[in-house]
């Protein structure tokens, strides 16, 4: 007897958020292979649980066309606006942030800046991937790693779709003044045409000096990697990860999602 070999699609769900109680974060960045722009991340809190018409539409932002994901974002923003219980916050971490640090440390400072702009603090948080940042106010027993989260968790589905439009739409504005390196069609990723731009036009403020083929034009250009971040390390340090949780406000969430 033959079997089926088809397999159904496994879509997110809203089992892990229900069975912790509460109110739960998913989180998600995008952003940590480009050559160039910050990294982005977002939290989404679902408080009164996935409005109904977005329960069979979000799943993993990398499986919709952007139009879709334009969609959803606004659709997360209007709810989180007008009192259905959707709470947006996002962070970023910055280039010279990436080449200080690592792109690993970038990563958790933008995820601590998110989850620190939700306008109430979450009781647990779900992260995407196998670590997870330190989180101000919360012990390890409240924050989980979920390895292939944005597939399982429609939290987390929902903060990469909007951490993904964020970036997506700060390329697009840098490629109005860098226009060279088309970052309204690749998002800083290092397609062809990005590396050939790199190699005849050189690199913009923009890119990560760490970064393959930017560290090797840096490289052959003999040119020091650390030039000019005496006054970029002053300026990153401004706004450094919160120490604590601030006490946010309704407003300042309106504020947040007024962004998107």
């Amino acid at each position: 007897m033959c079997q089926n070999t088809q397999h159904t699609a496994v879509m997110p769900n809203f089992v892990r958020e229900q069975s912790l109680g509460g109110r739960v974060a998913g989180v998600d960045e995008v952003g940590r292979g480009p050559l160039a722009g910050p990294v982005v991340a977002a939290a989404v809190v679902f408080a009164l649980g996935v409005p109904a018409d977005l329960v069979h539409v979000i799943k993993d932002s990398k499986k919709l066309r952007p139009s879709v994901r334009e969609s959803i974002a606004t659709r997360l923003a209007k709810a989180a606006k007008e009192g259905e219980g959707v709470d947006i916050g996002i962070g970023a971490a910055s280039v010279f942030e990436v080449d200080f640090f690592n792109v690993h440390q970038a990563t958790h400072l933008a995820m601590q800046r998110a989850v620190a702009r939700l306008s109430k603090p979450p009781d647990h948080i779900l992260v995407d991937g196998n670590t997870t940042p330190h989180f101000n106010g919360h012990t390890r027993e409240h924050v989980q790693a979920v390895i292939g989260g944005d597939r399982l968790s429609l939290s987390i589905a929902a903060a990469s779709i909007v951490a993904k439009v964020m970036r997506d739409r700060i390329m697009a504005r840098l490629a109005i003044r860098w226009a060279d390196y088309a970052w309204q069609q690749n998002a800083g990723y290092g397609t062809v045409a990005h590396r050939q731009a790199i190699q005849t036009r050189g690199i913009s403020p923009h890119h990560r000096k760490t970064f393959g083929t930017v560290r090797e034009y840096l490289r052959c250009e003999n040119m020091d990697i650390n030039r000019g971040n005496k006054w970029n390390l002053y300026a990153a340090f401004q706004h450094p990860a919160p120490k604590d949780t601030p006490k946010n406000t309704s407003k300042n969430n309106v504020n947040n999602v007024n962004k998107m």
